[in-house]
């Protein structure tokens, strides 16, 4: 198989037909350096050209996909609505986010109270889908099951204190993200939850266990909420831990762009495990490199 870098120079039949190792059924989508580009406040959105075009032939085409971000700060209710104000065509049940992950995560694991360091818009997207959730400033002596850290530009000492405390004795430390960057219209912005991982996992030793890309649970949800297997569905983003490492653990499709944390140079110089199947330098492209239009 030709290699995915030198198809960057292709045609799109050529590139379709010496790629791809099958045709996907159905997508997933990063947001951030994928379908939008938003300030490190995450307070205003761009669209990334060529996005709105990509999902307009997807639905016109008939073929199903999701949008499944690493950001965690607001509920899938309050984001979508922002997505569509710019102009892509994103509806709020074709959105998700690691809260949404996490959520059917803690049902399964029949943990009944978690702590969570994050705002209120996690805390709320947390408790719409049935998690009893703690905040760490309700006060001292809060007993739990789980803790869980995600977009929290506010966390304190305190908060890492009282999660250390939890995880010590023996709650559950889940993380919407343990990913150190996304990309922003000021480019590249760190993570708080990666940040706030690193403090309670050197205190306690304990690693936390994501819920967001690239784990096996977000990989099994993006296949469950789109109906098909996981080696039908396209992985579509800008960062090879988060979409790239998925799709090639989890034995999907790796489609690379190169509109957010990663450059075409950046692209080809990864290991096999973060290795895209096919790079795109246009989400515009997206159907007609697949082979679809």
């Amino acid at each position: 198989m030709m290699d995915c870098f030198a198809a960057l120079a292709m045609t799109n039949k050529e590139r379709r037909t010496m790629t791809l190792p099958r045709k996907p059924k159905g997508f997933m989508f990063d947001l951030d350096g994928t379908l939008i580009l938003s300030n490190r406040q995450l307070g205003s959105y761009d669209p990334i050209p060529g996005a709105a075009h990509a999902l307009g032939e997807l639905d016109t085409l008939g073929i199903p996909w999701i949008a499944l971000t690493n950001g965690s700060a607001y509920p899938a209710r309050k984001q979508a609505p922002r997505l569509r104000e710019i102009g892509l065509p994103v509806p709020d049940e074709k959105l998700f986010t690691p809260n949404s992950v996490a959520a059917e995560v803690i049902k399964q694991r029949e943990l009944e109270r978690v702590l969570v360091l994050g705002t209120q818009g996690v805390i709320d997207a947390l408790t719409e889908l049935g998690v009893k959730c703690l905040n760490p400033d309700d006060g001292k002596g809060l007993t739990c099951d789980g803790v869980y850290t995600a977009w929290h530009p506010e966390c304190s000492m305190d908060h890492i204190h009282r999660a250390c405390d939890a995880v010590l004795g023996g709650a559950t430390f889940l993380t919407a993200s343990d990913i150190p960057f996304f990309a922003t219209k000021e480019g590249r912005s760190f993570g708080y939850s990666c940040a706030i991982n690193g403090a309670i996992a050197r205190v306690t030793g304990i690693e936390p266990e994501p819920t967001g890309k690239p784990s096996d649970h977000a990989m099994a949800f993006v296949a469950q909420k789109l109906g098909i297997d996981a080696a039908h569905v396209g992985v579509v983003g800008d960062d090879a831990t988060a979409e790239m490492q998925m799709a090639v653990t989890g034995g999907a499709i790796g489609i690379a762009v190169t509109s957010g944390s990663t450059s075409t140079e950046e692209w080809a110089d990864q290991p096999p495990e973060k290795r895209p199947d096919l790079v795109i330098s246009s989400i515009g492209d997206l159907a007609s490199a697949c082979g679809l239009s």
